[in-house]
């Protein structure tokens, strides 16, 4: 199956942003892909990187842009993953990603789980943690466990899905770093992402998609010095290798994922055959004081 990840900057407003966006899927379809990967929060600038309550704004379109995103999957015959800033009631926001199949009908959605509070990623600030569990979303295409950014780290989120029969693992997401941080310290904040979703697809027999932002991006209130997104939107195959890795700038990244892998890797490396569940209460602790 023929996936495409659409790794783009901001350009600058949301109508342009969107325009450039569906230019994408639009030449994505035409290539012969199946399914296509959108980035966390794709249709603005990354807002967290201050509090500022004027950004709630940005979620009072939440209705209308479902019809919209659902009318392009439609139309360019694809199953979409969409990350989306979701009003549920007043005061009440969730960080969302909404799958539409091919002919444009809502697959499901996912809540983002884990929500940081750091410099930079002030998302406890504008985002209720997802109510919604750890479900895949069933599809044209096969099942997908959808996550989002942050919930990268956490192993548990990846074997949820897949003890839920996720085909994949996908992850729309938004990472990068800051300037003056040092050049070593940004190459290994760089192969840790990358090596801990490669290590979800060892450890669950399953492909991992991870679509990321690119561009610099300044900090609204000018409190922080901005974020540069590093791009770099992969896919890993069962064992973790690397089928397909973008670089730095704007781009569609195309990768061919061989959907009979995944039974062939687990009939060798049996790990869910052998897990202890008689043995992991301990898990469901904050601590093991």
């Amino acid at each position: 199956m023929k996936v495409a990840l659409i790794q783009k900057k901001y350009f600058g407003n949301k109508k342009k942003s969107v325009k450039n966006t569906v230019c994408d899927i639009k030449t994505a379809s035409v290539e012969g892909a199946k399914l296509v990967i959108l980035q966390e929060l794709h249709q603005h600038e990354y807002f967290c990187q201050s509090e500022d309550p004027s950004f709630f704004t940005y979620a009072e379109s939440w209705q209308k842009d479902l019809r919209y995103w659902s009318q392009v999957a439609k139309d360019n015959a694809v199953v979409l993953v969409t990350s989306l800033f979701e009003k549920r009631a007043a005061g009440l926001y969730h960080n969302t990603a909404v799958v539409f199949d091919k002919d444009g009908t809502v697959a499901g959605k996912y809540r983002k789980m884990h929500i940081p509070d750091d410099p930079g990623f002030y998302e406890k600030f504008y985002f209720t943690p997802g109510d919604l569990g750890f479900e895949p979303i069933q599809t044209s295409v096969g099942k997908l466990g959808v996550l989002i950014c942050w919930d990268q780290w956490y192993p548990e989120a990846a074997r949820l899905m897949s003890l839920k029969g996720a085909d994949m693992l996908i992850y729309p997401t938004a990472i990068g770093w800051f300037d003056a941080d040092a050049k070593k310290e940004k190459k290994r904040q760089l192969e840790s992402w990358i090596s801990i979703q490669r290590a979800h697809a060892i450890a669950n027999g399953i492909p991992v998609v991870s679509c990321n932002r690119v561009g610099f991006e300044e900090d609204a209130s000018k409190v922080m010095k901005g974020i540069r997104f590093w791009g770099n939107s992969f896919v890993c195959d069962p064992q973790g290798e690397l089928i397909a890795r973008a670089g730095k700038k704007e781009m569609i990244l195309y990768a061919n994922i061989d959907t009979k892998r995944t039974k062939e890797v687990r009939d060798i490396w049996p790990f869910l055959r052998d897990r202890r569940i008689d043995a992991y209460d301990d898990l469901l602790k904050r601590y093991c004081d």
